[in-house]
């Protein structure tokens, strides 16, 4: 009986020494342990959610190679998890574009006893480089149901971009020096559209000192296919629609009708992380 007495006994003071140190605890301390809990809670809900094939990350960051229906591009993407189904993007992005009149056309030429093959585009007057930062959203339309399951997500934004015009130079020979050159349009240039003499096209450094700045704003919608068999890997198909206007009218190929307005589709590749 007295082993049993010492043993209720001990109980409750070691109950009291418990409710004692909780009484103690700062306000701090309590604040502390309820956000510790929190966070608990919110791990366990994410681990569900993922096993159920939800895309359940904090931060993501992408690569993108695009083929647009008027010309190629590539940009970094991240995103910030907002909710289950909404995460906010912001993307940076170089491409170009070029005009659907856009035709190669291969030269031969003789220098030092060799055959030159090469070739330039008839009336090009500037490469049209679009460099843009954007801002949007990622919306999540359907779960993956599982982890071998295709998530699908709209993608909506928009942002600043600039207009980039590098000018296209030509390798000529000259009928007046009889000398190899070459050279950039220059308004009412005979020696620029006279195939006669054309031998090529310019290097592809040639110009970028000379690129001239040209303001714009974009729009961006599309679905993006999500294929990863892993939560914490990107691996996606992006389809959508890219608007652009700019705030003059951009001289791409000569002898046909400058716009600023450009439109057009496209179909990306993305790969990723999320963490």
């Amino acid at each position: 009986m007295e082993v049993k007495k010492l043993f209720i006994i001990a109980s409750l003071l070691g109950s009291v020494a418990v409710s004692a140190q909780q009484k103690t605890q700062t306000p701090a301390q309590l604040e502390k342990a309820r956000k510790k809990e929190e966070r608990k809670e919110k791990i366990n809900q994410m681990i569900k959610q993922e096993e159920e094939g939800a895309l359940v990350f904090n931060k993501q960051g992408s690569f993108s190679f695009k083929f647009n229906t008027d010309g190629w591009g590539m940009f970094y993407e991240r995103g910030k998890y907002k909710t289950v189904t909404k995460t906010n993007l912001w993307w940076i992005e170089l491409g170009e574009h070029k005009h659907p009149k856009e035709e190669k056309v291969p030269t031969i030429s003789a220098s030092g006893g060799f055959l030159i093959v090469s070739s330039y585009i008839y009336g090009k007057r500037n490469n049209f480089y679009n460099l843009k930062l954007g801002f949007g959203q990622q919306k999540l339309i359907g779960g993956k149901g599982n982890k071998n399951g295709v998530a699908v997500s709209a993608i909506y934004g928009g942002g600043i971009t600039a207009g980039l015009l590098k000018p296209y130079y030509i390798e000529i020979q000259n009928p007046t020096t009889n000398k190899q050159e070459q050279i950039k349009y220059d308004n009412n240039d005979n020696l620029f559209l006279d195939p006669t003499i054309i031998l090529g096209r310019g290097g592809l450094t040639k110009g970028f000192g000379e690129m001239k700045f040209v303001p714009g704003a974009h729009v961006r919608t599309a679905l993006r296919f999500d294929y990863g068999r892993y939560n914490e890997v990107v691996s996606a198909l992006e389809v959508g629609l890219n608007a652009e206007y700019y705030t003059q009218k951009m001289p791409i190929l000569l002898l046909n009708k400058e716009k600023r307005l450009f439109f057009n589709a496209y179909v990306a590749l993305t790969f990723g992380k999320r963490k």
